[in-house]
């Protein structure tokens, strides 16, 4: 779909053009980048690509309207969304398709949808009288670890105004979330020493030492369990830290000590323990358990590389961005998530953030994924209120 000079399309239109790019993670963006950066120039709008460092087939972007002045609104999102290899779709996922009052298709929720009410948004708000500055950051490979969103950030210092609030649009059925988890997580190859299991004590099993470190994963969600939370994480489900090991592979034949076990170990952490602190614990064990293994081979050892880390949402004191997504949607509730969005980075670099997006987070990620009309109508009356409050 091309964006002709001037034409001003509904937020359902852009979703759709949105949809039609499979921004998968493992894939490029830059079409739908350059199709949002020509749709904005036909109405006027600057808008900055941001290159991913070392792979030319990924960029974000941001763009700002309004004075010239710092204290801008940011609205966040991201362009990727994940696969759909493996999943039962009822009908295109790349196309939106409307049945019984919900939008289906990739990245309806997970958060085009979003995407699509900023970009609306953008356009609205370079037709008003804006006292107060409005911002777009569209980042790439958030689903893969919020790889994209600390370069963008970086990249819209001294280019635009610095924002104040950031919203990030994850989807939140329109409600304030002020809490998230951080997380981390390492991609594990134990690497062992085989031998005939007749005689398993001169060789090393990785998978049975591999069982070790999965079992202190087991211990780590045990002892958490059985912690009172803290006042911050009783705002989460579960209200405590988790560890989860959800693949694993390894092993040559039942009588051999198996030479390679691979796993992946991903933390999702309360707003209070760090990711430096779980990954030293991590470390440590990892280490103890190596240790153990090359008294028997010294060959043996256990190879970790983190493959992600995301920062908590930290609950705000008078926080200025949840201050005005209440105002806007009178929502007064306490809300904290335990997945994992880009708005730490927005925190962790000096905005004050919140999340609030369209659609319920249940459908990211699902077969015949969608966003129900009602949701992206009430997305566009949150933009109109906003625009009207930066009027």
């Amino acid at each position: 779909m091309s964006a002709s000079k001037a034409e001003t399309l509904s937020p359902r239109a852009i979703l759709e053009a949105l949809v039609a790019f499979p921004t998968v993670s493992d894939r490029s963006n830059l079409d739908l980048v350059q199709w949002v950066q020509d749709y904005l120039a036909s109405h006027g709008i600057e808008s900055h690509r941001v290159d991913k460092p070392g792979d030319e087939a990924k960029a974000g972007l941001f763009a700002h309207v309004g004075p010239w002045e710092e204290g801008a609104v940011v609205l966040s999102g991201h362009t990727d969304v994940v696969p759909v290899e493996g999943q039962a779709w009822d009908s295109d996922p790349f196309t939106v398709v409307e049945r019984d009052g919900r939008l289906y298709g990739r990245g309806c929720c997970d958060m085009k949808g979003f995407d699509a009410l900023a970009i609306w948004a953008l356009v609205e708000g370079s037709k008003r009288d804006l006292v107060r500055p409005l911002q777009i950051a569209f980042s790439y490979d958030e689903e893969i670890g919020c790889m994209g969103a600390p370069p963008l950030i970086e990249a819209m210092d001294g280019v635009v105004p610095r924002g104040r609030d950031a919203i990030i649009g994850e989807p939140s059925l329109m409600k304030a979330v002020t809490g998230q988890k951080g997380g981390t997580g390492y991609h594990v190859h134990v690497h062992g020493y085989e031998v005939h299991s007749s005689l398993v004590h001169t060789g090393v099993s990785a998978i049975m030492y591999g069982a070790k470190l999965i079992d202190w994963v087991n211990a780590r969600n045990a002892a958490n369990m059985a912690r009172t939370p803290t006042e911050v994480a009783a705002l989460f489900t579960p209200p405590w830290s988790t560890q989860h090991v959800g693949m694993i592979a390894g092993g040559t034949a039942h009588n051999i000590t198996a030479r390679d076990c691979t796993f992946a170990v991903e933390c999702r952490l309360v707003p209070g323990e760090t990711v430096a602190d779980w990954c030293a614990a991590f470390e440590a064990r990892a280490d103890e358990i190596q240790a153990d293994m090359q008294a028997v081979r010294p060959e043996a050892w256990i190879e970790r590389a983190a493959f992600f880390t995301v920062p908590p949402l930290v609950p705000e004191d008078e926080g200025s961005a949840e201050a005005l997504v209440r105002q806007i949607t009178g929502d007064n509730g306490n809300h904290a998530v335990s997945y994992g969005t880009e708005a730490g980075h927005f925190q962790n670099a000096g905005y004050s953030a919140v999340i609030c997006g369209p659609g319920s987070i249940e459908q990211a990620h699902q077969e015949n994924e969608y966003l129900s009309i009602a949701e992206l109508d009430a997305g566009q009356d949150f933009m109109a209120r906003l625009l009207d409050r930066l009027s």
